[in-house]
């Protein structure tokens, strides 16, 4: 019976990244990505990232709002 650690352990044949570029898409990832965890009951009403943002931005007059009437 083969020892299944090992197996994981063990790169494939096919897999060559010799040519490869450590970080090359880092800075531009980082820059356009914006990841953010839901939690389960949140994401039941919201299963896709357009209900989110949609979510989101009928949230923003509210929010402009109540922070003009806090620096006045």
């Amino acid at each position: 019976m083969k020892n299944v650690e090992s197996e994981l352990d063990e790169m494939r044949a096919e897999y060559d990244f010799s040519k490869g570029v450590r970080g090359k898409y880092a800075k531009q990832y980082a820059e356009g990505t914006n990841v953010v965890v839901l939690e389960p009951d949140i994401a039941r009403e919201f299963p896709n990232a357009e209900s989110v943002n949609e979510a989101l931005r009928s949230l923003i007059p509210v929010i402009t709002s109540h922070r003009k009437a806090l620096a006045r």
